[in-house]
């Protein structure tokens, strides 16, 4: 059993956000975590950025194919490319927080628009898309409140554009479906609204709500992984 780790749209270096829960998991499970790498974001060879949410997909699906057992996890448009990379026998279980679990022909884009108070994002004009308006401490206070600031420095080093693609492309397939799943609803995310997230989580087959913000991985590692060993125990 190991545990793969989708980040959510821009920002880069998903071990990074990855590590805190990540250690803290091996250290009490033995389990491994990765991370997959995304191209939208950059991660891989240039040339797959344009492929968007289907290289992404395409991604996930190739650390699948070299695992026995995984639990994977979704963090926020992470759960956009767990749907899209379809079923795979690998997967014993999905992990959603603060994340997505879209109907086939749903975008990225189609599902943000319908928030309240949406993130703004710009258009850099070269076929990516980018955070508008934000500094570190704007970027902090809207989704790491709850992080200390030297924590909210390094995060904010690790904003980066993203294509468009990841946004605006249509689901063709929905991996959730049938899948044993568990959503962790971020209870002071001030990221993705509260109502979305319950919304989606009514597609898991369970979900609790913990008193976080949007990066429960980073801030309260420790709930994370109960969850994670709550799962474990009852594989």
């Amino acid at each position: 059993m190991e545990l793969i780790f989708v980040h959510g749209a821009l920002v880069r270096d998903g071990q990074w956000w990855w590590q805190r829960t990540a250690d803290l998991l091996r250290e009490r499970t033995g389990i491994r975590s990765r991370s997959v790498a995304l191209p939208s974001c950059g991660e891989t060879a240039p040339e797959q950025v344009a492929g968007g949410l289907v290289a992404d997909a395409a991604a996930l699906r190739r650390e699948l194919d070299d695992v026995d057992s995984a639990i994977v996890v979704g963090h926020s448009y992470g759960g956009t490319v767990i749907a899209e990379a379809g079923q795979h026998p690998a997967v014993s279980h999905l992990l959603y927080v603060s994340s997505y679990l879209p109907d086939i022909g749903q975008s990225q884009g189609v599902i943000m628009s319908g928030e309240s108070d949406p993130v703004s994002i710009g258009d850099n004009g070269d076929g990516t898309l980018g955070l508008s308006g934000y500094d570190w401490a704007s970027f902090g206070a809207r989704f790491l409140q709850d992080a200390d600031e030297p924590t909210q420095h390094q995060a904010w080093e690790r904003v980066t554009a993203q294509t468009a693609g990841a946004f605006m492309t249509p689901t063709s397939a929905d991996g959730w479906r049938g899948i044993d799943s568990t959503y962790i609803v971020c209870g002071q995310d001030r990221s993705t609204s509260v109502e979305l997230q319950r919304f989606h989580a009514d597609r898991a087959t369970r979900s609790v709500e913990l008193p976080t913000g949007h990066h429960p991985f980073i801030s309260r590692p420790d709930l994370v992984v109960e969850q994670l060993q709550a799962l474990l125990s009852q594989a």
